[in-house]
């Protein structure tokens, strides 16, 4: 039997060192996956660091993937593309050769202690929105309406 295909956006971040390389490393890295498959690639665009500001900028770039693997699966490989290109965790929201992160895995919404679906960044971080909309998918914030006032 065929395992079922997953609609998946990554979110890719990098502040250190040869950028434009490593985010074409890291996307090279995840479509080269046997279960992954590679739909849209966005235009990479540089942002401020917005949390911790005393850093580098950012170039951030957004993936459109199709996916057998289940939502933490998928983190598993990426956190391990992570490892595999160098990246050291030094401090929260610090400096990174590369950060990959699950923006949406379909329609789900998942909370667990490090994971959650969509990503807070989908509503957080405002160029994300400008992203979604270069790669043709700002339609999947409709999947996720905020929570009700009150």
């Amino acid at each position: 039997m065929e395992k079922k295909e997953h609609i998946s956006i990554l979110s890719l971040g990098t502040n250190l060192g040869k950028r434009e390389e490593y985010l074409s490393d890291a996307v090279s890295r995840i479509s080269s996956h046997p279960e992954i498959k590679l739909l849209k690639q966005g235009t990479p665009m540089n942002t401020e660091a917005l949390e911790v500001t005393d850093q580098p900028d950012f170039l951030n770039q957004l993936v459109k993937i199709a996916t057998t693997l289940a939502p933490k699966d998928l983190l598993e490989v990426l956190l391990n593309i992570e490892n595999e290109m160098g990246r050291v965790r030094t401090r929260d929201k610090g400096p990174r050769i590369i950060d990959i992160d699950i923006l949406t895995y379909e329609k789900i919404r998942m909370h667990e202690k490090g994971f959650h679906l969509p990503h807070h960044s989908l509503f957080t971080r405002p160029f994300i929105l400008e992203l979604l909309d270069e790669l043709g998918e700002s339609s999947v914030i409709e999947d996720f309406p905020a929570p009700a006032e009150g």
